[in-house]
């Protein structure tokens, strides 16, 4: 379902935009859709159509996302596992300083190599109403003033729904823009469509290799532009919007933790509005895939922060119960799911 699903269903009831507003603030933090404030209770302010429907859009938004288990981690994180109305599952984490990681797919058609949730395709698109009711989900345990859509899903491939929801959130969900955070491999698209709405995300680009063959090998299916291209189109929105552009690196040990990946790094970032997010590899077990080693990682780090690119280590949260996108519902779906093969 899309928001403007949602919005129509109420202005048929004969709601205005003050009450679809109100009803919007109370669904996007959790809260009963009839709630009403000290001064003025919903009885006195919401139309009768809409009281009385009630407990059917109680029942809409409720049906939305359900929590079909929850998995803490050690970190402070909490990984959910979300059902959707029609039975298909996502996950959502909750991350700790009240951030919320979300998806905006079923499934993904990047087809990343060492992703478990692009294994298995895409399988359908989120509506926005979906998206946004995984925050008013996570809002029912603890505070969200933070979103990033990094779950499952490339964002890029479901733009309208996402940027609606993103709307939505940087507006009655009280979410500040630069706490919204588009994750995309870099389609074209979204450098056209960001710089135009309302609400200007803070942008995550999934780098991953700064040589471009090695790159189309890891993400066969992302757009085929060249490493130094992407950066450009970055950096521009980069500056517009007065955000940095967070590069997420996934470090998959000998094959690209090199120094001439990391020379190749420091090519493309010194000098630009960027964070280098190094992200280790959250291997599974008998995985044909591993991260390098704890010294390794703290070395790159010092290398490439010493040579004037900022250089922050991001792990996956929950790494104490495989918390790696889209291996949680792998779990739950397939727990016989074969392993890729390694790249030569």
């Amino acid at each position: 379902m899309k928001i403007a699903d949602f919005h129509q269903r109420l202005a048929d009831l004969g709601a205005k935009s003050p009450h679809i507003g109100r009803i919007d603030r109370a669904w996007l933090h959790g809260w009963p859709l009839d709630t009403g404030t000290r001064q003025q209770q919903a009885r006195d302010f919401l139309p009768l159509g809409v009281r009385e429907a009630m407990p059917e859009l109680h029942a809409t938004v409720a049906g939305l996302a359900r929590l079909r288990s929850e998995h803490p981690a050690a970190d402070g994180s909490a990984r959910l596992l979300v059902e959707l109305g029609d039975g298909q599952m996502v996950e959502s984490v909750l991350l700790p300083r009240d951030g919320l990681c979300v998806s905006s797919q079923v499934g993904c058609a990047v087809g990343c190599v060492f992703c478990m949730t692009g294994r298995s395709g895409l399988l359908r698109q989120l509506g926005s109403a979906e998206i946004v009711a995984q925050v008013a989900l996570a809002r029912r345990f603890r505070p969200v003033k933070k979103v990033v859509f990094m779950g499952m899903g490339e964002p890029a491939h479901n733009l309208d729904n996402v940027l609606e929801a993103i709307d939505l959130l940087g507006t009655a969900g009280g979410i500040g823009h630069k706490n919204l955070v588009f994750s995309t491999v870099g389609d074209p698209r979204v450098f056209e469509r960001l710089p135009q709405g309302r609400v200007k995300p803070a942008l995550a680009l999934s780098l991953h290799s700064s040589d471009a063959g090695l790159r189309r090998r890891l993400l066969p299916h992302a757009p085929r532009l060249d490493p130094q291209e992407l950066v450009e189109l970055a950096e521009a929105y980069a500056r517009r919007t007065g955000y940095p552009i967070q590069y997420q690196w996934t470090l998959l040990e000998g094959i690209n933790d090199s120094l001439e990946e990391m020379d190749g790094i420091l090519r493309l970032l010194r000098g630009k509005y960027a964070v280098m997010n190094l992200i280790p590899y959250n291997s599974l077990e008998a995985d044909d895939y591993r991260r390098p080693d704890g010294e390794r990682i703290v070395g790159l780090v010092r290398y490439l922060h010493g040579r004037g690119v900022l250089t922050k280590v991001r792990n996956s949260a929950g790494q104490d119960i495989d918390g790696g996108c889209g291996q949680l519902r792998a779990r739950a779906m397939q727990p016989a799911r074969s392993r890729p093969s390694r790249m030569r």
